[in-house]
């Protein structure tokens, strides 16, 4: 399950852990316009935790996800 929230400078997308246990904590994810931010709650530390993507991260990310195991360099005409 997951949700979306349109804030004044982000969209927040927020991923909720519904499937069968062991649960893992929800994630948030904040889309900017300069970057991706993605936040879960650490129990041990009783903290937020937060990583930073670039856009460009987040670019290479997505294709990531659909290409087999090697290693990869985009090239602007790659990405259309």
């Amino acid at each position: 399950m997951f949700t979306i929230e349109h804030e004044f400078d982000c969209t927040v997308v927020t991923l909720v852990d519904d499937g069968p246990a062991p649960l893992q904590e929800d994630i948030v994810i904040n889309a900017f316009e300069e970057c991706i931010t993605v936040e879960q709650y650490d129990a041990r530390l009783d903290e937020m935790r937060k990583v930073t993507l670039s856009m460009a991260q987040l670019r290479d990310l997505s294709a990531a996800l659909n290409l087999p195991e090697g290693s990869y360099s985009l090239t602007p005409s790659s990405i259309d």
